[in-house]
């Protein structure tokens, strides 16, 4: 069975699902349209090079870039991230990033899934190379959907294996922080800070369910 219960408030720009018995019944939330950031077409086709055309597909009742020639039809589907929430004796590891976007800013080691491995390994790896952190995955914490910016975010609780960490190049500095230490204000995106305050305040009760986050509006600059 499965129990998803939806919250949002005014505090809250975002809506939270909280999986709290993981089984096997097909589910289905409705949402409403999002804004949309990232759009992208197709200008040529991948497979004879013509020209793509925007067309319906009565199929799937929606546009989508078509080849008028072969009839190839070009997907394009969101794109995996993965995150670590990284604990070591009551602190969290972040990164303090030495790239663009928020470049500067503290965030929690991450990046894109890569082809072949699994969304717990990419975060190991990511760990790894941002951060030099060797470390074991404990738990899936939270999915992410952000539809706006056709991504999905994954977040896992890890620990740290070891203590010898040390920045990689897309890092310009690497720490553990106690909650009270944490620079709230310098940190990177809303799914860290999401993250953090959802993990201090779950662990003070050492139970961490396993959350589902729709993040609908797009950051304010």
């Amino acid at each position: 069975m499965q129990q998803f219960c939806r919250t949002a408030d005014d505090d809250h720009d975002y809506t939270e699902a909280y999986v709290t018995n993981i089984g096997h019944r097909a589910f289905r939330m409705e949402f409403p349209k999002h804004k949309v950031l990232y759009d992208p077409h197709a200008l040529f086709c991948e497979r004879c090079g013509a020209r793509m055309e925007r067309r319906f597909i009565p199929e799937e009742g929606k546009e989508r870039d078509a080849c008028p020639s072969c009839g190839y039809i070009r997907y394009f589907n969101p794109t995996p991230i993965v995150v670590a929430i990284i604990e070591h004796k009551g602190k969290v590891l972040l990164a303090k990033r030495a790239i663009d976007p928020r470049k500067g800013f503290w965030t929690l080691p991450g990046g894109f899934q890569e082809l072949h491995e699994t969304l717990a390994e990419g975060a190991a790896r990511e760990s790894w190379e941002e951060a030099g952190a060797k470390i074991s995955i404990q738990q899936l914490y939270i999915a992410y959907d952000i539809p706006f910016a056709g991504q999905a975010t994954f977040a896992f609780i890890a620990h740290l294996e070891s203590e010898d960490f040390s920045p990689g190049p897309e890092s310009l500095d690497v720490r553990l922080f106690t909650e009270e230490e944490i620079p709230w204000d310098e940190l990177s995106f809303r799914t860290v800070s999401i993250a953090l305050r959802h993990f201090f305040a779950d662990r003070k009760t050492g139970i961490f369910p396993v959350r589902s986050i729709l993040l609908e509006q797009p950051e304010n600059p």
